[in-house]
Protein backbone atom coordinates (compact mmCIF):
# COMPACT_ATOMS: atom_id res chain seq x y z
CA UNK A 1 0.00 0.00 0.00
CA UNK A 2 1.66 3.18 -1.17
CA UNK A 3 1.55 6.37 0.80
CA UNK A 4 1.59 9.80 -0.77
CA UNK A 5 3.93 12.47 0.62
CA UNK A 6 2.08 15.01 2.75
CA UNK A 7 1.20 18.16 0.84
CA UNK A 8 1.41 21.56 2.54
CA UNK A 9 -1.88 23.31 3.08
CA UNK A 10 -2.94 25.59 0.26
CA UNK A 11 -2.75 28.61 2.51
CA UNK A 12 0.88 27.85 3.44
CA UNK A 13 1.82 27.41 -0.24
CA UNK A 14 0.09 30.64 -1.16
CA UNK A 15 1.90 32.51 1.59
CA UNK A 16 5.28 31.21 0.47
CA UNK A 17 4.58 32.25 -3.13
CA UNK A 18 3.52 35.71 -1.95
CA UNK A 19 6.66 36.05 0.15
CA UNK A 20 8.86 35.00 -2.77
CA UNK A 21 7.12 37.54 -5.01
CA UNK A 22 7.69 40.30 -2.47
CA UNK A 23 11.33 39.34 -2.06
CA UNK A 24 11.82 39.35 -5.81
CA UNK A 25 10.02 42.69 -6.20
CA UNK A 26 11.86 44.57 -3.47
CA UNK A 27 15.13 42.86 -4.38
CA UNK A 28 14.88 44.25 -7.89
CA UNK A 29 14.03 47.70 -6.46
CA UNK A 30 17.08 47.65 -4.19
CA UNK A 31 19.29 46.51 -7.06
CA UNK A 32 17.99 49.35 -9.23
CA UNK A 33 18.64 51.89 -6.46
CA UNK A 34 22.17 50.52 -6.02
CA UNK A 35 22.84 50.88 -9.76
CA UNK A 36 21.45 54.41 -9.75
CA UNK A 37 23.67 55.42 -6.83
CA UNK A 38 26.70 53.81 -8.46
CA UNK A 39 26.38 55.44 -11.87
CA UNK A 40 25.42 58.87 -10.50
CA UNK A 41 27.51 58.91 -7.33
CA UNK A 42 30.63 56.84 -8.01
CA UNK A 43 31.18 56.50 -11.76
CA UNK A 44 33.83 59.18 -12.37
CA UNK A 45 33.60 60.38 -15.93
CA UNK A 46 32.69 64.07 -15.85
CA UNK A 47 34.14 67.45 -14.98
CA UNK A 48 37.18 69.26 -16.43
CA UNK A 49 39.57 66.44 -15.49
CA UNK A 50 37.04 63.63 -16.09
CA UNK A 51 37.43 62.65 -12.45
CA UNK A 52 33.98 63.55 -11.14
CA UNK A 53 30.75 61.63 -10.92
CA UNK A 54 27.52 63.30 -12.02
CA UNK A 55 26.69 64.18 -8.40
CA UNK A 56 30.24 65.46 -7.80
CA UNK A 57 29.97 67.68 -10.84
CA UNK A 58 26.68 69.29 -9.90
CA UNK A 59 27.78 69.70 -6.28
CA UNK A 60 30.88 71.59 -7.41
CA UNK A 61 28.60 73.79 -9.50
CA UNK A 62 26.34 74.42 -6.49
CA UNK A 63 29.38 75.14 -4.36
CA UNK A 64 30.40 78.07 -6.54
CA UNK A 65 32.95 76.64 -8.96
CA UNK A 66 30.69 77.63 -11.84
CA UNK A 67 28.67 80.80 -12.40
CA UNK A 68 25.82 79.54 -10.24
CA UNK A 69 25.67 79.97 -6.49
CA UNK A 70 22.13 79.16 -5.41
CA UNK A 71 21.86 75.46 -6.28
CA UNK A 72 22.37 74.34 -2.68
CA UNK A 73 18.82 75.52 -2.00
CA UNK A 74 17.33 73.05 -4.46
CA UNK A 75 17.49 69.81 -2.43
CA UNK A 76 15.65 71.55 0.41
CA UNK A 77 13.06 73.09 -1.90
CA UNK A 78 12.41 69.78 -3.66
CA UNK A 79 12.11 67.99 -0.32
CA UNK A 80 9.68 70.68 0.80
CA UNK A 81 7.57 70.29 -2.35
CA UNK A 82 7.39 66.51 -1.90
CA UNK A 83 6.50 66.92 1.77
CA UNK A 84 3.81 69.43 0.73
CA UNK A 85 2.12 66.68 -1.33
CA UNK A 86 2.95 63.78 1.00
CA UNK A 87 -0.52 63.50 2.51
CA UNK A 88 -2.15 63.49 -0.93
CA UNK A 89 0.41 61.01 -2.27
CA UNK A 90 -0.52 58.37 0.34
CA UNK A 91 -4.17 58.62 -0.63
CA UNK A 92 -3.48 58.25 -4.37
CA UNK A 93 -1.38 55.06 -4.36
CA UNK A 94 -2.82 52.60 -6.87
CA UNK A 95 -1.77 49.64 -8.97
CA UNK A 96 1.60 49.72 -10.68
CA UNK A 97 1.85 50.55 -14.37
CA UNK A 98 4.31 49.26 -16.94
CA UNK A 99 4.20 52.69 -18.61
CA UNK A 100 6.46 53.86 -15.82
CA UNK A 101 9.23 51.58 -17.04
CA UNK A 102 9.05 53.34 -20.42
CA UNK A 103 9.49 56.74 -18.75
CA UNK A 104 12.39 55.42 -16.67
CA UNK A 105 13.94 54.02 -19.84
CA UNK A 106 14.03 57.54 -21.30
CA UNK A 107 16.16 58.60 -18.34
CA UNK A 108 18.43 55.59 -18.76
CA UNK A 109 18.94 56.42 -22.46
CA UNK A 110 19.78 60.01 -21.55
CA UNK A 111 22.39 58.77 -19.09
CA UNK A 112 23.88 56.49 -21.76
CA UNK A 113 24.08 59.47 -24.11
CA UNK A 114 25.76 61.51 -21.35
CA UNK A 115 28.19 58.66 -20.67
CA UNK A 116 29.16 58.47 -24.34
CA UNK A 117 29.43 62.23 -24.90
CA UNK A 118 30.94 63.11 -21.49
CA UNK A 119 28.16 65.64 -20.85
CA UNK A 120 27.06 65.64 -17.18
CA UNK A 121 24.12 67.99 -17.89
CA UNK A 122 22.47 65.31 -20.02
CA UNK A 123 22.89 62.80 -17.19
CA UNK A 124 21.24 65.18 -14.72
CA UNK A 125 18.41 65.86 -17.17
CA UNK A 126 17.71 62.14 -17.23
CA UNK A 127 17.59 61.73 -13.43
CA UNK A 128 14.02 63.09 -12.96
CA UNK A 129 12.79 60.75 -15.72
CA UNK A 130 14.23 57.76 -13.86
CA UNK A 131 12.69 58.78 -10.52
CA UNK A 132 9.37 59.82 -12.04
CA UNK A 133 9.06 56.65 -14.12
CA UNK A 134 9.92 54.53 -11.09
CA UNK A 135 7.18 56.22 -9.05
CA UNK A 136 4.73 55.66 -11.92
CA UNK A 137 5.66 51.98 -12.12
CA UNK A 138 5.49 51.40 -8.36
CA UNK A 139 2.51 53.49 -7.26
CA UNK A 140 0.48 54.33 -10.34
CA UNK A 141 -0.27 57.32 -12.53
CA UNK A 142 -1.93 59.53 -9.90
CA UNK A 143 1.18 59.50 -7.71
CA UNK A 144 3.40 60.12 -10.74
CA UNK A 145 1.20 63.03 -11.81
CA UNK A 146 1.49 64.63 -8.38
CA UNK A 147 5.27 64.16 -8.36
CA UNK A 148 5.77 65.63 -11.83
CA UNK A 149 6.49 69.19 -10.70
CA UNK A 150 8.58 68.37 -7.58
CA UNK A 151 10.84 65.98 -9.52
CA UNK A 152 11.22 67.91 -12.78
CA UNK A 153 11.68 71.10 -10.75
CA UNK A 154 15.22 69.74 -10.36
CA UNK A 155 15.92 70.87 -13.93
CA UNK A 156 16.16 74.46 -12.65
CA UNK A 157 19.13 73.35 -10.53
CA UNK A 158 21.19 72.23 -13.54
CA UNK A 159 23.75 74.94 -14.37
CA UNK A 160 23.25 76.23 -17.87
CA UNK A 161 26.11 76.49 -20.35
CA UNK A 162 27.73 79.89 -20.52
CA UNK A 163 25.52 82.11 -22.65
CA UNK A 164 28.00 84.92 -23.17
CA UNK A 165 25.66 87.10 -25.22
CA UNK A 166 22.80 86.88 -22.72
CA UNK A 167 25.12 87.59 -19.79
CA UNK A 168 26.66 90.57 -21.61
CA UNK A 169 23.22 92.05 -22.33
CA UNK A 170 22.29 91.70 -18.66
CA UNK A 171 25.57 93.39 -17.71
CA UNK A 172 24.83 96.33 -20.00
CA UNK A 173 21.25 96.58 -18.71
CA UNK A 174 22.40 96.51 -15.07
CA UNK A 175 25.02 99.16 -15.86
CA UNK A 176 22.45 101.44 -17.50
CA UNK A 177 19.91 101.04 -14.70
CA UNK A 178 22.56 101.64 -12.03
CA UNK A 179 23.80 104.75 -13.84
CA UNK A 180 20.35 106.33 -14.22
CA UNK A 181 19.10 105.18 -10.81
CA UNK A 182 22.14 106.61 -9.05
CA UNK A 183 21.55 109.92 -10.83
CA UNK A 184 18.05 110.11 -9.35
CA UNK A 185 19.63 109.89 -5.89
CA UNK A 186 22.20 112.59 -6.57
CA UNK A 187 25.13 110.33 -7.44
CA UNK A 188 26.44 111.62 -10.77
CA UNK A 189 28.26 109.01 -12.83
CA UNK A 190 29.28 108.25 -16.37
CA UNK A 191 29.61 104.91 -18.11
CA UNK A 192 32.40 103.26 -20.07
CA UNK A 193 31.17 99.88 -21.30
CA UNK A 194 30.26 98.00 -18.13
CA UNK A 195 32.29 100.31 -15.92
CA UNK A 196 30.64 103.08 -13.88
CA UNK A 197 32.80 106.04 -12.84
CA UNK A 198 31.99 108.93 -10.48
CA UNK A 199 31.92 112.52 -11.70
CA UNK A 200 32.52 114.08 -8.29
CA UNK A 201 33.00 111.31 -5.78
CA UNK A 202 36.36 109.96 -4.70
CA UNK A 203 35.45 106.28 -4.95
CA UNK A 204 37.19 104.10 -7.49
CA UNK A 205 35.43 103.08 -10.74
CA UNK A 206 33.18 100.07 -10.29
CA UNK A 207 32.85 97.39 -12.95
CA UNK A 208 29.57 95.50 -13.40
CA UNK A 209 31.08 92.03 -13.70
CA UNK A 210 29.34 88.84 -14.81
CA UNK A 211 28.41 88.03 -11.22
CA UNK A 212 26.68 91.42 -10.89
CA UNK A 213 24.78 91.07 -14.17
CA UNK A 214 21.83 89.49 -12.36
CA UNK A 215 22.03 86.03 -13.96
CA UNK A 216 22.49 84.35 -10.58
CA UNK A 217 19.71 86.37 -9.00
CA UNK A 218 17.45 85.55 -11.95
CA UNK A 219 17.97 81.79 -11.61
CA UNK A 220 17.42 81.94 -7.84
CA UNK A 221 14.24 83.98 -8.19
CA UNK A 222 12.97 81.68 -10.96
CA UNK A 223 13.33 78.80 -8.51
CA UNK A 224 11.46 80.66 -5.77
CA UNK A 225 8.67 81.94 -8.03
CA UNK A 226 8.18 78.50 -9.59
CA UNK A 227 7.72 76.86 -6.18
CA UNK A 228 5.52 79.76 -5.07
CA UNK A 229 3.29 79.52 -8.14
CA UNK A 230 3.01 75.73 -7.73
CA UNK A 231 1.67 76.04 -4.19
CA UNK A 232 -0.57 79.03 -4.91
CA UNK A 233 -4.28 78.22 -5.05
CA UNK A 234 -5.32 80.25 -8.07
CA UNK A 235 -6.09 79.89 -11.76
CA UNK A 236 -3.38 78.46 -14.02
CA UNK A 237 -2.90 81.68 -16.02
CA UNK A 238 -2.33 83.58 -12.78
CA UNK A 239 0.28 81.02 -11.72
CA UNK A 240 2.07 81.43 -15.04
CA UNK A 241 2.12 85.21 -14.65
CA UNK A 242 3.34 84.88 -11.07
CA UNK A 243 6.21 82.70 -12.31
CA UNK A 244 7.08 85.10 -15.15
CA UNK A 245 7.25 88.00 -12.68
CA UNK A 246 10.66 86.62 -11.69
CA UNK A 247 12.21 88.21 -14.80
CA UNK A 248 11.34 91.89 -14.18
CA UNK A 249 11.66 91.54 -10.41
CA UNK A 250 15.16 90.11 -10.64
CA UNK A 251 16.26 92.92 -12.97
CA UNK A 252 14.78 95.60 -10.70
CA UNK A 253 16.09 93.98 -7.53
CA UNK A 254 19.59 93.59 -8.92
CA UNK A 255 19.58 97.21 -10.16
CA UNK A 256 18.52 98.40 -6.71
CA UNK A 257 21.32 96.39 -5.14
CA UNK A 258 23.96 97.90 -7.46
CA UNK A 259 22.55 101.42 -6.96
CA UNK A 260 22.83 100.97 -3.21
CA UNK A 261 26.54 100.20 -3.62
CA UNK A 262 27.10 103.41 -5.57
CA UNK A 263 25.12 105.50 -3.08
CA UNK A 264 27.02 104.12 -0.08
CA UNK A 265 30.32 104.62 -1.92
CA UNK A 266 29.37 108.25 -2.66
CA UNK A 267 28.00 109.28 0.73
CA UNK A 268 29.61 106.75 3.04
CA UNK A 269 32.53 104.33 3.12
CA UNK A 270 33.51 103.31 -0.42
CA UNK A 271 35.72 100.43 0.77
CA UNK A 272 32.91 98.98 2.90
CA UNK A 273 30.43 99.42 0.05
CA UNK A 274 32.46 97.46 -2.51
CA UNK A 275 33.41 94.70 -0.08
CA UNK A 276 31.10 93.95 2.84
CA UNK A 277 27.91 95.51 1.46
CA UNK A 278 28.56 94.05 -2.00
CA UNK A 279 28.74 90.55 -0.51
CA UNK A 280 25.70 90.91 1.78
CA UNK A 281 23.38 93.17 -0.21
CA UNK A 282 21.86 90.25 -2.07
CA UNK A 283 20.66 88.67 1.16
CA UNK A 284 19.76 91.90 2.93
CA UNK A 285 18.27 93.88 0.04
CA UNK A 286 17.62 91.85 -3.11
CA UNK A 287 15.65 88.96 -1.60
CA UNK A 288 13.46 91.04 0.78
CA UNK A 289 12.65 93.43 -2.08
CA UNK A 290 11.89 90.68 -4.61
CA UNK A 291 9.91 88.47 -2.23
CA UNK A 292 7.85 91.43 -1.04
CA UNK A 293 6.91 92.28 -4.62
CA UNK A 294 6.06 88.64 -5.28
CA UNK A 295 3.77 88.72 -2.27
CA UNK A 296 2.18 91.94 -3.55
CA UNK A 297 1.64 90.35 -6.99
CA UNK A 298 0.10 87.27 -5.39
CA UNK A 299 -2.19 89.43 -3.26
CA UNK A 300 -3.34 91.42 -6.32
CA UNK A 301 -4.17 88.22 -8.20
CA UNK A 302 -6.07 86.71 -5.25
CA UNK A 303 -7.71 89.92 -4.06
CA UNK A 304 -6.04 89.89 -0.67
CA UNK A 305 -3.21 88.38 1.34
CA UNK A 306 -2.84 84.63 0.61
CA UNK A 307 -3.40 83.44 4.18
CA UNK A 308 -6.53 85.55 4.55
CA UNK A 309 -8.05 84.45 1.24
CA UNK A 310 -7.37 80.82 2.16
CA UNK A 311 -9.33 81.29 5.40
CA UNK A 312 -12.19 82.91 3.49
CA UNK A 313 -12.19 80.03 1.03
CA UNK A 314 -12.41 77.50 3.86
CA UNK A 315 -15.35 79.37 5.39
CA UNK A 316 -17.21 79.37 2.08
CA UNK A 317 -16.85 75.59 1.88
CA UNK A 318 -18.73 75.05 5.15
CA UNK A 319 -22.30 74.04 4.35
CA UNK A 320 -25.19 73.56 6.74
CA UNK A 321 -27.92 71.10 5.99
CA UNK A 322 -31.28 70.95 7.75
CA UNK A 323 -33.34 67.84 8.00
CA UNK A 324 -37.06 67.91 8.78
CA UNK A 325 -37.91 65.42 11.49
Amino acid sequence: MSQNAPQPPASVSGNSDSLAAKIGFWGSILASVALLIWFYGFEQRYGPSRGQSAFDWIYSAWNGETDYEHGLLFPFVIAGLVFYRLKDLKAEISQSSLWGLGAALVGVLLYIAAYRTLQPRIAMVGLPFILWGSAWYLWGWQVARMLTFPLFFFWLAIPLPSFQQATTQLQLLATSLAHHGSGLLGVETYVEGTKVLPLKGSWAPLDIAKGCSGIRSLMALLMISAAWAYMARMALWKRVLLFLMAFPLSILGNALRVISIFVIAEYGDAKWAVSTWHDWSGLLLFYPFSLTLLLVTHSVFEGGLPWKTNQQRQVRRVTVTRTNS
